[in-house]
Protein backbone atom coordinates (compact mmCIF):
# COMPACT_ATOMS: atom_id res chain seq x y z
CA UNK A 1 0.00 0.00 0.00
CA UNK A 2 1.40 3.43 -1.02
CA UNK A 3 2.10 5.72 2.12
CA UNK A 4 0.59 9.05 2.31
CA UNK A 5 2.98 11.52 0.22
CA UNK A 6 4.54 9.00 -1.59
CA UNK A 7 4.89 9.45 -5.11
CA UNK A 8 2.79 7.15 -7.47
CA UNK A 9 4.68 4.73 -9.34
CA UNK A 10 6.01 5.86 -13.03
CA UNK A 11 2.91 4.33 -15.72
CA UNK A 12 4.08 0.87 -17.15
CA UNK A 13 4.98 1.15 -21.24
CA UNK A 14 1.87 -0.92 -21.49
CA UNK A 15 -0.06 1.90 -19.33
CA UNK A 16 1.59 4.28 -21.47
CA UNK A 17 0.98 2.57 -24.38
CA UNK A 18 -2.71 2.19 -23.90
CA UNK A 19 -2.58 5.90 -23.46
CA UNK A 20 -0.70 6.77 -26.67
CA UNK A 21 -3.56 4.90 -28.37
CA UNK A 22 -6.53 6.12 -26.68
CA UNK A 23 -6.80 8.42 -30.12
CA UNK A 24 -7.19 5.31 -32.10
CA UNK A 25 -9.07 3.42 -29.81
CA UNK A 26 -11.77 6.66 -29.52
CA UNK A 27 -11.59 6.05 -33.42
CA UNK A 28 -12.82 2.66 -33.33
CA UNK A 29 -15.75 3.55 -31.11
CA UNK A 30 -16.42 0.65 -30.04
CA UNK A 31 -19.17 1.52 -27.24
CA UNK A 32 -20.91 3.96 -29.76
CA UNK A 33 -21.07 0.46 -32.19
CA UNK A 34 -22.47 -1.54 -29.59
CA UNK A 35 -25.40 0.20 -28.95
CA UNK A 36 -28.02 -3.03 -30.17
CA UNK A 37 -25.66 -5.26 -28.11
CA UNK A 38 -26.49 -7.37 -31.10
CA UNK A 39 -23.48 -8.38 -33.57
CA UNK A 40 -25.56 -8.48 -36.20
CA UNK A 41 -24.92 -7.51 -40.01
CA UNK A 42 -25.46 -3.75 -39.33
CA UNK A 43 -22.74 -3.82 -35.93
CA UNK A 44 -20.05 -5.73 -37.93
CA UNK A 45 -20.62 -3.40 -41.07
CA UNK A 46 -19.86 -0.75 -38.57
CA UNK A 47 -16.74 -2.60 -37.25
CA UNK A 48 -15.46 -3.03 -40.03
CA UNK A 49 -15.48 0.83 -41.43
CA UNK A 50 -14.56 1.56 -37.81
CA UNK A 51 -11.99 -0.62 -38.75
CA UNK A 52 -10.85 1.31 -41.70
CA UNK A 53 -11.11 4.92 -40.02
CA UNK A 54 -8.20 3.64 -38.22
CA UNK A 55 -6.36 3.01 -40.93
CA UNK A 56 -6.17 -0.88 -40.47
CA UNK A 57 -6.98 -1.09 -44.60
CA UNK A 58 -10.15 -2.30 -45.90
CA UNK A 59 -9.12 -5.36 -47.34
CA UNK A 60 -7.44 -6.32 -43.19
CA UNK A 61 -10.61 -4.20 -41.61
CA UNK A 62 -13.37 -7.21 -43.42
CA UNK A 63 -11.27 -9.78 -42.58
CA UNK A 64 -11.17 -8.83 -38.90
CA UNK A 65 -14.42 -8.18 -38.90
CA UNK A 66 -15.86 -11.67 -40.05
CA UNK A 67 -13.47 -13.12 -37.83
CA UNK A 68 -14.84 -11.11 -34.78
CA UNK A 69 -18.56 -12.04 -35.95
CA UNK A 70 -17.97 -15.96 -37.03
CA UNK A 71 -19.47 -18.36 -34.46
CA UNK A 72 -21.30 -15.53 -32.33
CA UNK A 73 -23.46 -13.89 -35.34
CA UNK A 74 -26.60 -12.14 -34.01
CA UNK A 75 -25.79 -12.95 -30.17
CA UNK A 76 -25.48 -10.76 -27.52
CA UNK A 77 -22.11 -9.00 -26.73
CA UNK A 78 -20.90 -6.14 -24.52
CA UNK A 79 -18.75 -3.78 -25.15
CA UNK A 80 -16.11 -5.31 -23.02
CA UNK A 81 -16.38 -8.64 -24.96
CA UNK A 82 -15.98 -7.51 -28.23
CA UNK A 83 -13.07 -5.69 -26.98
CA UNK A 84 -11.46 -8.94 -25.64
CA UNK A 85 -12.74 -10.38 -29.34
CA UNK A 86 -11.65 -7.92 -31.64
CA UNK A 87 -7.96 -7.52 -29.48
CA UNK A 88 -7.12 -11.15 -29.96
CA UNK A 89 -8.39 -11.20 -33.86
CA UNK A 90 -5.68 -8.50 -34.38
CA UNK A 91 -3.04 -9.89 -32.32
CA UNK A 92 -3.82 -12.78 -34.82
CA UNK A 93 -2.95 -10.61 -37.63
CA UNK A 94 0.25 -8.92 -35.54
CA UNK A 95 1.82 -12.07 -34.29
CA UNK A 96 3.71 -13.27 -37.47
CA UNK A 97 5.83 -10.20 -37.15
CA UNK A 98 6.54 -9.69 -33.39
CA UNK A 99 10.32 -10.13 -34.12
CA UNK A 100 13.31 -9.17 -31.31
CA UNK A 101 15.71 -7.28 -32.99
CA UNK A 102 19.00 -9.47 -32.63
CA UNK A 103 22.56 -8.94 -32.98
CA UNK A 104 23.97 -11.50 -35.45
CA UNK A 105 27.53 -11.67 -33.19
CA UNK A 106 29.26 -13.57 -36.09
CA UNK A 107 29.41 -10.31 -37.71
CA UNK A 108 31.36 -8.09 -36.19
CA UNK A 109 30.88 -5.12 -36.73
CA UNK A 110 27.28 -6.27 -36.74
CA UNK A 111 26.13 -3.26 -39.43
CA UNK A 112 22.52 -1.79 -39.32
CA UNK A 113 21.60 0.80 -41.55
CA UNK A 114 18.44 2.83 -40.38
CA UNK A 115 16.30 5.06 -42.92
CA UNK A 116 12.98 7.00 -43.10
CA UNK A 117 11.52 10.12 -44.18
CA UNK A 118 12.25 13.39 -42.92
CA UNK A 119 10.55 13.87 -38.81
CA UNK A 120 10.31 9.93 -38.31
CA UNK A 121 12.49 10.18 -35.34
CA UNK A 122 15.04 8.53 -36.52
CA UNK A 123 18.19 9.93 -35.09
CA UNK A 124 16.51 9.66 -31.72
CA UNK A 125 15.40 6.06 -32.29
CA UNK A 126 18.96 5.04 -33.14
CA UNK A 127 20.39 7.08 -30.29
CA UNK A 128 17.64 4.63 -28.21
CA UNK A 129 18.58 1.25 -30.04
CA UNK A 130 21.91 2.25 -28.86
CA UNK A 131 21.25 2.45 -25.21
CA UNK A 132 19.49 -0.61 -25.36
CA UNK A 133 22.77 -2.81 -27.06
CA UNK A 134 25.10 -0.94 -25.07
CA UNK A 135 23.51 -2.10 -21.93
CA UNK A 136 22.97 -5.85 -23.08
CA UNK A 137 26.93 -5.61 -22.99
CA UNK A 138 27.87 -4.78 -26.84
CA UNK A 139 30.47 -2.26 -27.63
CA UNK A 140 28.65 0.22 -30.21
CA UNK A 141 29.54 2.63 -32.77
CA UNK A 142 27.40 5.06 -34.61
CA UNK A 143 27.69 6.62 -37.59
CA UNK A 144 26.78 10.36 -38.34
CA UNK A 145 25.38 9.86 -41.80
CA UNK A 146 22.84 12.37 -42.05
CA UNK A 147 25.73 15.52 -43.06
CA UNK A 148 22.91 17.50 -44.38
CA UNK A 149 21.62 18.98 -40.69
CA UNK A 150 24.39 19.61 -38.48
CA UNK A 151 21.40 19.52 -35.82
CA UNK A 152 20.97 15.53 -36.75
CA UNK A 153 25.17 15.37 -35.93
CA UNK A 154 24.89 16.79 -32.99
CA UNK A 155 21.82 15.07 -31.67
CA UNK A 156 23.01 11.63 -32.56
CA UNK A 157 26.75 12.82 -30.34
CA UNK A 158 24.22 13.48 -27.48
CA UNK A 159 22.47 10.35 -27.77
CA UNK A 160 26.39 8.68 -28.17
CA UNK A 161 27.62 10.52 -24.79
CA UNK A 162 24.30 9.14 -23.09
CA UNK A 163 24.18 5.98 -24.30
CA UNK A 164 28.18 5.11 -23.79
CA UNK A 165 28.84 4.73 -27.41
CA UNK A 166 31.46 5.86 -29.80
CA UNK A 167 30.18 8.58 -32.46
CA UNK A 168 32.12 9.07 -36.03
CA UNK A 169 31.38 12.02 -37.62
CA UNK A 170 32.26 14.67 -39.96
CA UNK A 171 31.28 17.82 -40.47
CA UNK A 172 28.37 18.82 -42.29
CA UNK A 173 27.88 18.39 -46.05
CA UNK A 174 30.55 15.29 -46.06
CA UNK A 175 30.03 13.20 -48.14
CA UNK A 176 27.62 10.01 -46.68
CA UNK A 177 28.93 7.53 -48.40
CA UNK A 178 32.61 8.11 -47.81
CA UNK A 179 31.64 8.69 -44.24
CA UNK A 180 29.97 5.50 -43.95
CA UNK A 181 32.82 3.74 -45.35
CA UNK A 182 35.28 5.22 -43.12
CA UNK A 183 32.70 4.65 -40.12
CA UNK A 184 32.94 0.98 -41.21
CA UNK A 185 36.70 0.90 -40.99
CA UNK A 186 36.87 2.60 -37.81
CA UNK A 187 34.46 0.60 -35.85
CA UNK A 188 36.17 -2.99 -37.16
CA UNK A 189 39.53 -1.58 -36.02
CA UNK A 190 37.96 -0.77 -32.64
CA UNK A 191 36.39 -4.04 -32.30
CA UNK A 192 32.82 -3.16 -32.17
CA UNK A 193 30.22 -5.40 -31.98
CA UNK A 194 27.92 -3.15 -33.75
CA UNK A 195 28.11 -0.45 -36.12
CA UNK A 196 24.18 1.72 -36.19
CA UNK A 197 24.60 4.49 -39.42
CA UNK A 198 22.36 7.53 -39.54
CA UNK A 199 20.90 8.10 -42.81
CA UNK A 200 19.12 11.88 -43.98
CA UNK A 201 15.55 11.77 -44.20
CA UNK A 202 14.55 11.39 -47.79
CA UNK A 203 11.20 11.02 -49.59
CA UNK A 204 10.74 8.38 -51.19
CA UNK A 205 9.37 9.71 -54.11
CA UNK A 206 12.76 11.75 -54.45
CA UNK A 207 15.19 9.68 -57.49
CA UNK A 208 18.05 11.45 -55.78
CA UNK A 209 17.93 10.74 -52.56
CA UNK A 210 17.18 7.26 -52.89
CA UNK A 211 20.24 6.74 -55.28
CA UNK A 212 22.17 8.06 -52.58
CA UNK A 213 20.88 5.67 -49.50
CA UNK A 214 21.54 2.75 -52.64
CA UNK A 215 25.17 3.78 -52.65
CA UNK A 216 25.69 4.22 -48.94
CA UNK A 217 24.45 -0.10 -49.02
CA UNK A 218 27.04 -0.43 -51.97
CA UNK A 219 29.80 1.00 -50.41
CA UNK A 220 29.02 -0.97 -47.22
CA UNK A 221 29.52 -4.11 -48.94
CA UNK A 222 32.82 -3.28 -50.61
CA UNK A 223 34.05 -4.22 -46.37
CA UNK A 224 32.03 -7.03 -46.28
CA UNK A 225 29.66 -8.43 -49.03
CA UNK A 226 27.29 -9.08 -46.25
CA UNK A 227 26.81 -5.89 -45.64
CA UNK A 228 24.09 -4.20 -44.46
CA UNK A 229 23.43 -6.99 -42.54
CA UNK A 230 20.20 -5.35 -40.81
CA UNK A 231 17.79 -2.17 -42.53
CA UNK A 232 15.74 -0.52 -40.63
CA UNK A 233 12.75 1.76 -41.63
CA UNK A 234 11.57 3.88 -38.82
CA UNK A 235 8.06 5.19 -39.78
CA UNK A 236 5.76 7.84 -37.93
CA UNK A 237 2.22 6.49 -36.74
CA UNK A 238 0.68 10.00 -37.59
CA UNK A 239 1.28 9.61 -41.55
CA UNK A 240 -1.48 6.92 -41.48
CA UNK A 241 -1.18 4.61 -44.76
CA UNK A 242 1.11 6.66 -46.13
CA UNK A 243 3.62 4.38 -44.41
CA UNK A 244 2.50 1.15 -46.49
CA UNK A 245 4.27 3.58 -50.05
CA UNK A 246 7.04 4.49 -47.66
CA UNK A 247 7.94 0.62 -47.15
CA UNK A 248 7.34 -0.42 -50.86
CA UNK A 249 9.40 2.22 -52.02
CA UNK A 250 12.50 1.68 -49.94
CA UNK A 251 12.31 -1.91 -50.23
CA UNK A 252 12.59 -1.52 -53.78
CA UNK A 253 15.99 0.36 -53.13
CA UNK A 254 17.41 -1.33 -50.39
CA UNK A 255 16.13 -4.76 -49.30
CA UNK A 256 14.65 -3.96 -45.54
CA UNK A 257 14.61 -6.46 -42.70
CA UNK A 258 12.92 -4.53 -40.27
CA UNK A 259 10.57 -1.71 -39.28
CA UNK A 260 10.10 0.62 -36.36
CA UNK A 261 6.65 2.77 -35.61
CA UNK A 262 7.29 5.67 -33.63
CA UNK A 263 5.19 8.57 -32.60
CA UNK A 264 2.42 6.15 -31.18
CA UNK A 265 1.72 8.43 -28.55
CA UNK A 266 -1.63 10.56 -29.78
CA UNK A 267 -1.96 9.39 -32.86
CA UNK A 268 -5.30 8.04 -34.31
CA UNK A 269 -4.12 6.45 -37.12
CA UNK A 270 -2.33 3.14 -34.91
CA UNK A 271 -4.32 0.54 -36.91
CA UNK A 272 -1.80 1.27 -39.87
CA UNK A 273 0.71 -0.82 -38.14
CA UNK A 274 -2.04 -3.93 -38.21
CA UNK A 275 -2.14 -2.81 -42.03
CA UNK A 276 1.54 -2.95 -42.45
CA UNK A 277 1.49 -6.28 -40.63
CA UNK A 278 -0.94 -8.02 -43.12
CA UNK A 279 0.62 -6.12 -46.37
CA UNK A 280 4.61 -6.53 -46.42
CA UNK A 281 5.08 -9.06 -43.39
CA UNK A 282 8.38 -7.46 -42.40
CA UNK A 283 9.29 -7.88 -39.05
CA UNK A 284 8.54 -5.05 -35.99
CA UNK A 285 10.99 -4.84 -33.92
CA UNK A 286 10.35 -1.58 -31.81
CA UNK A 287 7.66 0.80 -31.23
CA UNK A 288 7.77 4.58 -29.56
CA UNK A 289 5.23 6.40 -27.52
CA UNK A 290 7.57 9.27 -26.31
CA UNK A 291 10.54 11.11 -26.36
CA UNK A 292 12.49 9.12 -23.51
CA UNK A 293 14.46 6.17 -23.71
CA UNK A 294 12.78 3.39 -22.03
CA UNK A 295 9.37 5.14 -24.38
CA UNK A 296 11.19 2.75 -27.25
CA UNK A 297 10.30 -0.99 -26.30
CA UNK A 298 10.05 -4.56 -27.96
CA UNK A 299 6.93 -4.60 -30.00
CA UNK A 300 4.35 -6.95 -28.58
CA UNK A 301 1.48 -8.12 -30.60
CA UNK A 302 -0.93 -9.03 -27.16
CA UNK A 303 0.12 -5.35 -25.68
CA UNK A 304 -0.50 -3.35 -28.46
CA UNK A 305 -3.47 -5.08 -29.62
CA UNK A 306 -5.17 -4.65 -26.43
CA UNK A 307 -4.41 -1.32 -26.08
CA UNK A 308 -5.79 -0.51 -29.52
CA UNK A 309 -9.07 -1.77 -29.00
CA UNK A 310 -8.97 -0.74 -24.76
CA UNK A 311 -9.45 -3.79 -23.85
CA UNK A 312 -7.97 -5.23 -19.94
Amino acid sequence: MRQFGEAPPPPTFFERLKEGLAKSAGTLGLADILVKKKLDAETVEALEEALIRADVGAKTAHEIASAVAKGRYDEDISPAELRKVLAVEIARVLQPVEKPFVVDRTKKPFVVLVAGVNGTGKTTTIGKIAAKLVRDGHKVVLAAGDTFRAAAIEQLQIWGKRAGAEVFARAPGADAAGLVFDAFSRARSSGADVLLIDTAGRLQNKAGLMAEFEKIARVLKKQDTDAPHAVLLVLDATTGQNAVAQVEAFAASVPLTGLVMTKLDGSAKGGILVALAAKSALPVHFIGVGEKEDDLQPFSAEAFAKALTGAP
